[in-house]
């Protein structure tokens, strides 16, 4: 048995997944939210593959999902309403037993490079990182507390956002700053969605039948946060996230790049906070901030009805990705391989189409059918004739959390 639960827990809320690993199948997945409001709420699916695999009846390819409304005080009474979905609704824990509890973890600054196993620490490395991600540590260290309560005897893995990129060469690491200011307080760039951009390259090299040390990607990873990295034989080497999460990219409603004067212009000028400032750039800026709305699909059909707001905001979301998508040409000396994943990613064909138009003078051909065509599952979307290859490969964290998990847990 190889059953693997993956957990992504954040201050009020946690995800998580029952994958069987033998198949790398999802047997059970749920969502426990508002935790600490009046009422919580949990939702707990059991898959099509769990629920055949304890019949003898066909296949239903349908999945069973169960919700529930209570009072969740605390991470602790999340997991234990969690244990009760399983016990209610299956599957069962003691016949799926997970052999390893795996979590996702934003932020492990320079300390992790690696998926590490969890010891007390080990979480006081990550409480103390929590100075760099404050909104999403301490979640990940409530998460993991509750989870060893309600699995105690089995390993508990970290695995870290941050360490795919750690491989980063310094120059690219480096901001141009006082080097014992920077230093004294850990300002580099760190970069993030590093679980997702790591499968979605062993995953192209996997589809084209090539080594992953061969090879040059560039994996711009599109949903409501979104980051691009420049990938030369599986290690990072640029990425366009930095400290934060806000850096590079247009977002859903993080600005992405801007010229830090302007927050000393908001400052001195319109009076604004440095709560104010932080307000700004996460939440009420990217594509909300241009267009009004931060679902790219919304933004689409605005500009294709004219909307002048959502047509500039459309622009300078796709100025953006080009913009890294020249620079890491650059940084790379070429590519053989460039890769959309995450919601928008996977789903916006005008996103794809436009973020590559201008790279014809590096090869880069689109197949306006292939792109066009809505099908699942990895597959090309350039022409035969394109020198770089253009792939939609859909992301697995999850399963990529549970990889790693399962490498390095005690037999």
């Amino acid at each position: 048995m190889s059953n693997v639960l993956v957990v992504n827990s954040g201050s009020s809320s946690f995800k998580y997944q029952l994958i069987d690993m033998a198949s790398e199948s999802v047997l059970a997945s749920g969502l426990v939210e508002r935790i600490g409001e009046e009422t919580g709420r949990s939702s707990h699916t059991v898959t099509a593959a769990a629920i055949d695999s304890v019949t003898d009846a066909a296949p239903t390819m349908l999945d069973a999902t169960y919700t529930r409304e209570v009072p969740i005080p605390d991470h602790t009474a999340g997991f234990r309403i969690m244990l009760e979905a399983f016990a209610e609704h299956g599957p069962s824990l003691e016949e799926r037993a997970p052999v390893a509890v795996g979590h996702r973890v934003v932020h492990g600054g320079a300390r992790f490079f690696e998926p590490t196993l969890i010891t007390p620490l080990v979480e006081i490395n990550i409480d103390e990182l929590s100075v760099l991600a404050p909104l999403h540590n301490p979640g990940a260290l409530q998460g993991i507390r509750a989870a060893k309560a309600a699995f105690g005897g089995i390993p508990h893995v970290a695995v870290f956002d941050t360490a795919f990129h750690q491989t980063l060469p310094a120059a690219a690491y480096t901001y141009a700053i006082d080097r014992e200011l920077a230093e004294s307080y850990r300002i580099r760039r760190y970069g993030f969605h590093g679980t997702s951009h790591k499968f979605v390259s062993e995953a192209a090299a996997a589809f084209l039948g090539r080594p992953l040390g061969e090879l040059k990607q560039i994996v711009f990873h599109l949903g409501n946060g979104a980051s691009a990295t420049a990938i030369d034989g599986g290690r990072s080497v640029d990425t366009s996230m930095g400290l934060t999460p806000l850096e590079g990219l247009v977002m859903g409603t993080r600005s992405g790049d801007v010229d830090p004067a302007v927050l000393f212009q908001l400052a001195r000028r319109a009076g604004m906070s440095i709560d104010d400032l932080d307000t700004l750039l996460n939440k009420r800026s990217g594509l909300l901030g241009l267009a009004g709305v931060s679902d790219m699909r919304d933004v689409v059909e605005g500009a294709q009805s004219g909307d002048a707001a959502a047509t500039l905001a459309f622009e300078v979301y796709l100025h953006r990705l080009r913009a890294y998508a020249g620079a890491y040409l650059a940084q790379l000396g070429g590519a053989d391989v460039i890769s959309f994943t995450a919601g928008v990613g996977e789903n916006s064909a005008d996103v794809r189409a436009g973020a590559l138009s201008t790279l014809g003078f590096a090869g880069v051909e689109i197949d306006p059918a292939r792109n066009a065509a809505r099908e699942r599952g990895i597959r090309v979307i350039s022409t035969d004739e394109s020198r770089i290859t253009v792939l939609v490969v859909p992301t697995n964290e999850e399963l990529e959390i549970a990889r790693q998990t399962l490498e390095i847990s005690p037999s």
